[in-house]
């Protein structure tokens, strides 16, 4: 009986044993579906998913095409931390998605927003135009929405705790946050930390940096909007001068697509060329000497029955008001100046600035998400229905001063981030439309200056510019470069990055040295002038 019993017990223990061997998920299955019940004080995963090796190919934006590129299986994690009932009674949380990836490098990274963020994208680890995904590499990579949901809702303004969040407090959270679940996963940290991020997300890595100092070993802010609140207050500034030069509809309302038109964009691009292109000592379709490029749009103005090839003296009035920068009645100045560069006639620049809509309702970025923007989020206390149009440049600005203290990454005082030799690489378009070049190059200038020159300071913090680039790529630019290969050669072998090999889409065959600041590219006299080889830096 008894051994009748052991042998019933027996067949019952092989049978289940086979049943879960058919059906048991793999170990690290199981470890990604456990990490839905790790313990994080105000941390709620929504979802954990084991996503199989193979090519990804879901479009970035709408109507983008899908990218090409393979992905190692990873464990997706996606979660909300803090969630709060608003002032305005919507419901808030800091939503983030963690990507592991199997294999693992030991690297984690943060992947940067944009905009006023308000959209968990994929956290592939999107670095530059050159180089895979950082998690085709190996990567762990988190992003976030920074703490709301709408990427053109700016209803979270009117929350504290949301423009707190949005400001710097979702990437401390999301930061801590995604290093406990790595070390859970993988039974270990990362070895080595970096954020990357363009646009907010390079005002983001500079907060990082300048705030959270023991977080990360490298950061890349890509076109930073580290002084966002004025940038907000140059957009009105632009789109007022450009406005009132703007043909009307039929009803008499402005069009400001047409304020300037391509064939004018174009005239002064080359005319900025013709000026400013050989100052380099190469004539090429590329400034590479901004410093000596003193372009006046006065001389495109149209002389006495001159018809074609030139411009109205309103417009080169609006285009000098734009470029010298926004300023106060006094002359006080409120906002930087912009470089004169040839990618002032791209598509890019023209997104921002002008719109293609031809009508009175405009579609320029600076209109339909710099206007929000500034009304929603930056001007306190807030006034529903405050028009920028009608932003008063004596009175107006002390309204954003509020906003920038606890938002924008101005912050020069570094010590901590330095003593742990952690290292910061800023890069920027000479034609961004949205972050003045000059004003980057000012804060540069003024970081170099308050730690103890150009030469200290660029042995952890170095700047590159990128001729002809607008926002975060486009224009006739050398825009393909890998930004994360030079963090990390840096922050891990030492090799400070005195250039950065790029190539364009806009220049076929063409690849160039990118150089750190203050040193400019320069073509050594002899060989092909697009082998990057026949390159130096000076």
């Amino acid at each position: 009986m008894i051994l009748h019993k052991a042998a019933v017990c027996l067949g019952t223990i092989l049978l289940g044993s086979f049943a879960l061997s058919a059906q048991t998920p793999s170990t690290d299955e199981v470890r990604c579906r456990d990490l839905a019940r790790a313990t994080l004080d105000g941390v709620s995963i929504t979802s954990t998913t084991l996503n199989p090796a193979g090519p990804y190919n879901t479009p970035l934006f709408p109507g983008a095409p899908a990218p090409t590129f393979e992905l190692p299986a990873n464990c997706v994690v996606l979660g909300t931390a803090d969630r709060h009932a608003g002032a305005d009674g919507k419901a808030y949380g800091i939503g983030f998605e963690l990507r592991l990836p199997l294999p693992w490098n030991e690297r984690f990274l943060f992947q940067g927003g944009g905009g006023t963020d308000g959209v968990i994208r994929p956290a592939l680890g999107l670095t530059g135009l050159a180089s895979l995904p950082a998690l085709a590499q190996g990567y762990a990579v988190v992003s976030t929405d920074a703490g709301h949901q709408g990427f053109t809702d700016l209803s979270f303004g009117h929350d504290q705790q949301a423009r707190i969040d949005y400001a710097y407090r979702a990437v401390d959270r999301v930061t801590v946050i995604a290093k406990r679940l790595i070390t859970e996963f993988y039974g270990k940290p990362p070895a080595k930390s970096y954020f990357v991020g363009c646009s907010n997300g390079g005002r983001q890595g500079m907060i990082a940096a300048q705030r959270f100092p023991s977080y990360f070993d490298g950061v890349v802010a890509g076109d930073p909007g580290f002084r966002l609140s004025y940038a907000a207050v140059a957009e009105a500034w632009d789109t007022q001068a450009l406005i009132r030069i703007a043909p009307k509809d039929s009803g008499g309302n402005p069009i400001l697509a047409q304020a300037l038109t391509n064939d004018d964009l174009s005239l002064v691009a080359k005319a900025i060329l013709d000026d400013c292109d050989e100052k380099d000592g190469l004539k090429d379709g590329i400034v590479d000497n901004p410093d000596g490029c003193h372009f006046n749009p006065v001389a495109l103005e149209c002389k006495q029955e001159q018809a074609s090839q030139c411009l109205t003296s309103a417009k080169v009035g609006a285009l000098k008001q734009v470029f010298d920068g926004a300023v106060n009645s006094r002359g006080d100045r409120v906002y930087s100046g912009w470089p004169w560069d040839p990618g002032i006639a791209s598509p890019a620049w023209r997104f921002w600035k002008l719109g293609s809509s031809n009508s009175a309702v405009s579609n320029a970025m600076n209109v339909t998400l710099g206007f929000a923007a500034l009304k929603g989020y930056f001007l306190l206390p807030y006034e529903p229905t405050f028009d920028p149009m009608k932003f008063d440049f004596d009175k107006d600005p002390e309204r954003v001063r509020e906003t920038a203290a606890f938002n924008d990454a101005v912050a020069t005082e570094m010590d901590t981030f330095v003593g742990r030799g952690a290292k910061l690489l800023i890069y920027q378009g000479m034609a961004d439309p949205v972050f003045s070049a000059s004003d980057v190059i000012a804060y540069y200038r003024r970081l170099a200056t308050e730690n103890g020159g150009i030469e200290a300071t660029r042995k952890w913090a170095r700047l590159f510019l990128v001729p002809g680039m607008c926002h975060c790529g486009g224009g006739p630019a050398l825009d393909q470069f890998d930004p994360l290969t030079a963090i990390v050669d840096w922050v891990e072998k030492g090799n400070a990055p005195d250039s950065m090999p790029a190539k364009g889409s806009s220049f076929p065959g063409r690849s160039r040295p990118l150089c750190a600041y203050p040193e400019q590219t320069r073509y050594k006299g002899t060989g092909s002038i697009d082998d990057a080889a026949n390159f130096g830096c000076r």
